[in-house]
């Protein structure tokens, strides 16, 4: 299994950013899938999951600015960012589930500044 990320950086205050993850070494569509972020003060956190049939949960922090959503043809999962806050700066993290154990991508470094 392997899930890589693209689309951090840096914005300011109020900006938005898309991160991207393609899947690779499962089946995509009856997986899953969604992101975590960790910052250097906490532990890692789930921040948005999408299920197989595309029902999307969002952690109370985001819910309203963040939208979660999969492209089953390109085995891919997109977060879109908006209205991002300081405290949304952190690495964030693709992930899915398999086999009995939890995937992370290597994360994707997002900074937002005020």
């Amino acid at each position: 299994v392997q899930l890589v990320e693209s689309g951090g950086g840096l914005v300011q205050t109020g900006g938005s950013l898309r991160l991207s993850c393609a899947a690779s070494g499962i089946v995509f569509s009856d997986k899953s899938l969604g992101w975590y972020r960790q910052s250097s003060e906490n532990t890692r956190e789930s921040v948005a999951v999408v299920t197989s049939s595309g029902t999307p949960y969002y952690s109370h922090s985001v819910k309203g600015r963040f939208t979660v959503s999969r492209d089953n043809a390109e085995n891919t999962v997109l977060l879109q960012m908006s209205d991002l806050k300081p405290e949304d700066t952190a690495v964030y993290y693709c992930w899915t589930y398999y086999d009995n154990r939890d995937y992370w991508g290597n994360g994707t470094q997002v900074t937002v500044s005020s």
